[in-house]
């Protein structure tokens, strides 16, 4: 059985989203202590925290800080402050809908800035954090299955996404020697976010996905959160500049026969 590496330190970005709030509950589920970092508090998200993470919060296994990934200062600030940390997972992001010759230039820049620009900032930090203390460490980001295969109206999250994945083989390669390991989970289609908004709102979405997944069903939170959970643990301690994709087979694109 799978089992987290005891005693981890988790920090998760964008925790107070629906993804980074399910791996938090989930790594404290198993005993860990999570770091959220985020712009606002997982109780200003939603009203509607699940029981364990709750508890979690009140006995002190899950701790939030008010953080902009893309402040470099804060982010050092912070990273200092709650050190020592095991795990930081790069899970902040932002996704908007836009055929691509709608795109603006502020839709752009910000899907760049938050997407790629704040894990560069989240990356860079951990790993000088990681060496001042002279720890090993392990730096995952949340990608997307679209970092390698397009999908209509989404192009610059796309992009975003790739140049993610491409950042993260980049510090594998070079924190290496430090014990620093990087990789990526690669998450499909998730019942969450902007994804469940396009699922509820959008028509020409929920049309284009029904056959797609070939297991036959939306990804949950909890899916992606396993599978954090697996990056975590002693069975992927030899893993490093590697995405995991977890997609229900979406990017093998099943099509009607």
């Amino acid at each position: 059985m799978t089992q987290l590496l005891a005693g981890l330190h988790i920090v998760v970005t964008g925790g107070s989203g629906d993804i980074g709030r399910e791996m938090a509950r989930v790594f404290a589920a198993r005993g860990e202590h999570v770091t959220i970092f985020d712009l606002r508090e997982p109780e200003a998200v939603t009203d509607d925290l699940p029981p364990d993470f709750v508890a979690a919060r009140a006995d002190g296994r899950i701790a939030f800080a008010a953080v902009d990934v893309r402040d470099r200062n804060v982010v050092r600030e912070t990273l200092a402050r709650i050190a020592p940390f095991d795990v930081v997972i790069g899970n902040a992001g932002i996704s908007q809908s836009a055929p691509f010759r709608d795109i603006t230039d502020e839709q752009w820049a910000r899907h760049l800035d938050v997407n790629l620009t704040g894990n560069f900032v989240l990356g860079q930090e951990a790993a000088e954090r990681f060496i001042v203390d002279e720890r090993p460490g392990h730096i995952i980001f949340t990608g997307s299955w679209v970092q390698e295969v397009p999908w209509p109206e989404i192009a610059a999250y796309s992009a975003s996404k790739a140049g993610l994945q491409m950042l993260m083989k980049s510090m594998a390669l070079e924190l290496a020697r430090h014990q620093i390991r990087v990789n990526v989970i690669a998450p499909g289609i998730v019942a969450a976010g902007m994804a469940k908004y396009q699922m509820d709102h959008e028509p020409q979405y929920l049309r284009r996905i029904q056959n797609i997944i070939p297991l036959g069903r939306p990804q949950t939170t909890e899916d992606v959160a396993r599978a954090a959970a697996f990056l975590c643990s002693e069975d992927a301690r030899y893993m490093t500049g590697t995405t995991l994709l977890v997609d229900g087979g979406t990017s093998l694109f099943q099509f009607e026969s």
